[in-house]
């Protein structure tokens, strides 16, 4: 299982990569291996306002279906149109050409409960 350092983690499993007031966001490693082979996603529409914990995407599984949240309140400003043709690169590449949306948020990152690395590896139990 990896993790990657210089990203930011949430309970729920999904990954941040932080640039100026943008916020890409992805499920970790762990959380794909838990869902499984990953056949469909849905995306919230583009532009739509969004607020902390709000659905960004649903991921569906072929055993279970998993929502997407948002960490913070901002503005999809952008989406993986990647994935929607190819949602398996969720499972092979999820720091990657697996990311899943992109906030834009005037709020601070200081504000955010997230945990570094190491911490999420111990929140997992790694």
């Amino acid at each position: 299982m990896k993790v990657i350092d210089n990203l930011l983690y949430t309970k729920e499993h999904e990954w941040l990569k932080i640039k100026d007031n943008l916020i890409y966001i992805g499920i970790t490693d762990f959380a794909q291996g838990e869902l499984g082979d990953i056949i469909f996603i849905e995306f919230s529409p583009l532009n739509d306002s969004i607020e902390t914990g709000g659905t960004i995407a649903t991921i569906e599984a072929v055993k279970t279906v998993a929502d997407v949240y948002s960490p913070l309140s901002g503005k999809i400003v952008e989406i993986n149109n990647l994935i929607e043709k190819q949602p398996d690169l969720i499972n092979t590449d999820p720091y990657g050409n697996g990311w899943i949306a992109c906030i834009e948020s005037p709020l601070s990152i200081d504000s955010l409960s997230t945990f570094t690395s190491k911490e999420y590896l111990d929140f997992i139990g790694k």
